[in-house]
């Protein structure tokens, strides 16, 4: 279970400098404050957003493949034109291509490879199908659970970081084996979640019958899916449970695990995935491996045959024949998320590139798009939020003193990562096959699935990644205390070096500053500076902060999201209080970083003014509804109308900005901070 605390997770992220600038000429890019954007009609002070963003979000519908649409999957969506000519060039038939070129260059040409994906059909998981077909008794379910660890079966396995030791690795059991999003899909008694379990259990009687079962058998075989699926979700963690450190970190011996879930062969499966000799680990959820070893005594073999079954379609139908990935984008896209149209193949084929050999694509990316000059520019200004969230701490008036000396030598130890990572990925050991694209897929998931297994017990490289270099996003990691600028996020138009410095600082300043601000939420307070989970506050400290907390908490759950939802307030308090943090970093480090100049209105907006309409401006999206229900689920962000006013309404120095009167919409009248 891989702790990372993302800045946007859905493609809402931080952004840099002049280096994409060479793909995109100046004339042709979106400024980092855009007037043409703006709906100036709305008074800031009543609806900040739609001031911002209004004249965007009429001009920028979501088009049919997406889900949504925003700055930010703009910019993702022109980063995947780069990286198909990069792939493509890489594909062309060429005897100097070396071997990083090679293999991202067959990936895709496989992938690319419409007429033989089409005459292969379903039949690249016969092998796999067949052993599931040959299990003759329930003893045998861990030994397919192990050779298709990477298909979602039954539960997560791989390697963390020790909680309480964060320089070495263990091995990990999380909860898992569901088919839809969430845990509460299951529970809910909500007529649009009863609807969508309906619409669930269709798909999964469709994908069957297209594996060749009559519909009789395929409906009884989905509806026995669905019920262990239920079992297995009444035992998981909520979201919010799982922000909580603590309730997910229970170290075990091996055999402490045996018997917590005897049912399930533990031996025969650390044999299969190749640690024989494992001794401990951490079992995030025991309950959830308690009622897993409990569901296999009571479900006969032929459901947990069809619950085999439905993992492994499940997890590749889109990289099967057309009928399959139709199938698979009718539910999980456009019933869940609202998407009209599928992505052509191109996009998808970048994508899976970028996701089975992203630091090897990532190579070709950053030598086309990110200079030592970029990165240095990002560093300064990295440096430059450091700075102004150590003169915060020191300031703050509610944290005593020796709280306040273990928060700066967090801070200080801090790693700043930016770009790509020093070292690369070696794929030496990965096969790719140019007319193989499912095989290609397979390999590639057992090649990462070995390489997490062969870290345990071993040192933390504190140099990996999490996200390849062109991912358009940004992370806070709390195990290695470090934050994480990917080169695809890195470039304009969210930070444009043409612009005067104070919507880059509304803008990229808020970012970096909400991933430094991560470290210390909620969630990283708990955390030392070594990444360790250990508690450095004093009592009366960890109160305050909860109080302060508490208020962001209880703002942010009064606004609705769609129809009656409104925000789960505690699900989305971490990345609330890093915006809020984050924001008001930017301003304190762009007016230390302005003290000498004079600052003059551009385009009758006052510095303070665009700074903060460069923040928001950040947040122009367009989100279908069924994505907003979706959301409102599962991710721990808060949509971007309340990023926006949720934050400027509790900063005097927004209502000194726009002039705001005491009592208006965007001035709160009990103000919340905690950074």
């Amino acid at each position: 279970m891989r702790r990372i605390m993302s800045c946007q997770l859905l493609f809402f992220s931080l952004l840099f400098v002049a280096t994409a600038s060479a793909q995109t000429p100046p004339s042709q890019r979106q400024p980092v404050l855009d007037l043409g954007s703006m709906d100036q009609t709305v008074d800031p002070c009543t609806d900040f957003y739609t001031h911002s963003c209004g004249a965007w979000i009429k001009k920028n519908p979501i088009p049919p493949d997406q889900s949504r649409w925003s700055v930010y999957s703009k910019m993702a969506d022109d980063n995947k034109l780069i990286l198909r000519e990069i792939l493509e060039s890489a594909a062309a038939p060429h005897p100097k291509r070396d071997a990083v070129k090679q293999k991202i260059g067959d990936y895709y040409a496989a992938c690319m490879d419409e007429k033989a994906i089409e005459t292969a059909g379903g039949m690249p998981l016969n092998r796999a199908l067949e052993q599931i077909a040959r299990l003759h008794s329930k003893r045998d379910i861990g030994d397919v659970a192990a050779a298709m660890v990477n298909d979602g079966m039954l539960f997560e396995f791989g390697s963390d970081q020790d909680f309480k030791n964060s320089n070495q690795v263990i091995a990990e059991a999380d909860q898992g084996g569901l088919g839809l999003p969430d845990r509460d899909y299951y529970l809910k008694t909500n007529p649009k979640s009863e609807e969508l379990r309906r619409a669930y259990v269709a798909h999964v009687q469709k994908m069957f019958e297209l594996l060749g079962d009559k519909a009789n058998l395929a409906a009884a075989e989905a509806q026995a899916v669905m019920h262990i699926e239920t079992a297995l979700a009444k035992a998981s963690l909520t979201r919010v449970e799982r922000r909580d450190p603590d309730k997910v970190y229970h170290k075990m011996t091996r055999q402490q695990l045996e018997a917590l879930s005897p049912s399930f062969h533990w031996n025969s499966y650390f044999t299969k995935v190749g640690l024989p000799v494992l001794q401990s680990l951490n079992v995030t959820t025991p309950e959830f491996f308690k009622v897993l070893s409990a569901e296999l005594e009571r479900e006969g073999l032929g459901s947990w045959k069809a619950y085999l079954r439905w993992h492994l379609i499940n997890a590749n139908a889109p990289y099967l024949s057309s009928a399959f990935v139709n199938a698979d984008f009718d539910f999980n896209q456009k019933t869940l998320r609202g998407a009209q149209e599928i992505e052509p193949r191109w996009k998808r084929c970048v994508s899976n590139a970028d996701n089975d050999l992203g630091e090897a694509l990532g190579q070709a990316y950053v030598e086309r798009t990110f200079s030592a000059e970029a990165k240095q520019r990002a560093m300064k200004l990295v440096k430059e939020i450091e700075a102004a969230m150590g003169r915060d701490i020191e300031g703050l008036p509610w944290m005593t003193p020796v709280t306040k000396q273990h928060a700066q030598e967090k801070l200080h130890a801090v790693a700043d990562k930016i770009g790509y990572p020093d070292k690369w990925r070696d794929y030496s050991a990965l096969t790719i096959v140019r007319d193989d694209e499912m095989g290609n897929v397979l390999r590639a998931r057992e090649f990462e699935f070995h390489r997490q297994l062969a870290k345990i017990g071993k040192p933390v490289d504190r140099g990996e990644w999490q996200m390849t270099p062109p991912t358009v996003n940004a992370y806070y990691e709390p195990l290695k205390n470090d934050i994480n600028f990917p080169a695809g996020i890195l470039q304009p138009p969210l930070f444009d070096p043409d612009s005067d410095d104070a919507p880059n600082y509304g803008d990229t300043g808020g970012t970096i500053g909400h991933e430094l601000t991560h470290g210390f939420d909620d969630e990283g307070r708990k955390f030392d500076a070594q990444g360790n989970l250990r508690d450095w506050w004093t009592p009366e400290d960890a109160q305050q902060f909860e109080n302060r907390a508490s208020c962001i908490s209880d703002q942010y759950s009064q606004y609705v999201i769609v129809d009656d939802i409104k925000i789960n307030g505690k699900l989305t308090l971490g990345e609330d209080v890093a915006d809020l943090g984050g924001l008001i970093l930017a301003y304190m480090a762009w007016q230390n970083e302005t003290k000498d100049r004079k600052l003059d209105p551009i385009d009758g907006f006052t510095p303070e003014q665009r700074f903060f309409i460069g923040y928001g401006q950040s947040w122009c999206s367009n989100v279908r509804d069924e994505t907003k229900r979706l959301s409102a689920a599962v991710d721990p962000h808060s949509p971007p109308e309340y990023r926006t006013n949720g934050v400027v309404s509790n900063m005097p120095e927004f209502q000194q900005a726009f002039h705001c009167k005491a009592g208006a919409p965007m001035v709160r009248q009990n103000r919340c901070r905690v950074w």
